[in-house]
């Protein structure tokens, strides 16, 4: 399998075709056997900052989607559309590894969802302890916080020194509230200020799918 984020900076003036682009791709790529989710998502912060989280059966699947005129087209409207090249992250599963379609948690209609992406720079040294430490980490989440949908942490192909975390929560006091409260996440939090790269914030992405 083949998952990746893709982030994209887009212009101001650009941003309502661009997202138009990217439903188009979406809607084409629902036909595609082997797409497994994509899924796009804005910055609250920052509107025109969009990530895109895909999961494909293989890279062959994901070539053969590259291909598509639909994805053409949003690659030729990239040239145009962005401020900046966008950014591709393949990624490596950590242990324990994400659930996907095994997860039995399921949005509610009451739930908010409150969605995260955390991309943060390490000091190599630490990366061995954090991996360690996230093991327990990810799996008590999962396990013990009924406000958590996904938590998921991932290492980034090539770059030895970031490491990302997907999570969705049904509202966001389960994360503020609840989740940094809990003996396991004060522990990772207390390793994070010692192996991060400057601080939390700079990191966060805080955002909502479209």
């Amino acid at each position: 399998m083949l998952t990746l984020i893709v982030k994209f900076d887009v212009k101001p003036e650009q941003l309502a075709t661009f997202k138009q682009a990217l439903a188009d791709n979406k809607l084409g790529s629902a036909a595609e056997p082997e797409m497994l989710e994509m899924r796009f998502f804005a910055a609250k912060d920052s509107p025109t900052t969009i990530f895109a989280y895909e999961r494909w059966a293989s890279a062959e699947a994901h070539q053969a989607h590259v291909n598509q005129p639909y994805a053409q087209a949003l690659l030729k409207l990239a040239d145009t559309a962005l401020a900046s090249p966008f950014e591709v992250m393949p990624l490596n599963d950590t242990d324990p590894p994400p659930l996907h379609e095994a997860n039995p948690r399921h949005v509610q209609p009451e739930d908010e969802v409150f969605s995260i992406f955390f991309i943060f720079k390490i000091k190599e040294e630490y990366r061995a302890r954090l991996l360690q430490q996230f093991t327990t980490h990810v799996a008590k989440t999962r396990s013990e916080e009924p406000g958590n949908l996904v938590f998921d942490l991932y290492t980034i192909d090539g770059q030895d020194d970031t490491l990302v975390i997907y999570e969705h929560w049904r509202t966001e006091s389960d994360l503020w509230d609840i989740h940094f409260q809990q003996p396991y996440a004060i522990e990772t939090g207390k390793l994070l200020e010692q192996a991060m790269v400057g601080d939390m914030q700079q990191y966060l992405n805080i955002v909502s799918e479209f």
